[in-house]
């Protein structure tokens, strides 16, 4: 499935796949290798964890592996239509706030990162500056207006 990134975004991806492949696999096969030599595997919890967290780990290098393969990096275009990649500042029901537009693995709302498959980032793309539009949050609706995009 097609997913869009920024390109740091995308880079973040590379690096932990890499990380994950290297370093951490290399801990987790240490670990297993030092769990097998307690013995009698069948009742050797820490083995079992070990293994586990082999599992996991190949699993999240797969998903990365995927998402990196069906990644589209996003060029920010000039002409102050938002995108993703877009940093925006809105009127959130009188409040201003400043948000970036980014993918969904690079989403952050501590970071004020949505993705632009969130509900607020889906009824952002594609519109510019000085546009209002009705949106609601927990049942009550809010008028939003857009200040700025970069």
């Amino acid at each position: 499935m097609v997913q869009y990134f920024t390109k740091d975004g995308l880079k973040k991806l590379k690096d932990e796949l890499k990380d994950l492949k290297t370093t951490e696999m290399r801990r987790i096969v240490k670990l297993i290798a030092e769990a097998a030599a307690f013995g009698d595997l069948k009742e050797n919890a820490a083995y079992h964890d070990a293994r586990n967290a082999k599992s996991y780990l190949l699993g999240r290098i797969e998903q990365l592996e995927n998402a990196i393969n069906d990644a589209i990096v996003v060029e920010k275009k000039e002409g102050g239509v938002i995108q993703v990649g877009s940093e925006v500042k809105i009127l959130f029901d009188g409040k201003e706030e400043v948000y970036s537009l980014v993918g969904p693995t690079e989403a952050d709302i501590l970071k004020n990162k949505i993705s632009y498959q969130s509900p607020l980032g889906g009824k952002l793309i594609g519109r510019k500056v000085d546009e209002e539009f009705g949106y609601e949050v927990k049942g009550k609706k809010v008028k939003i207006k857009i200040l700025k995009v970069v």
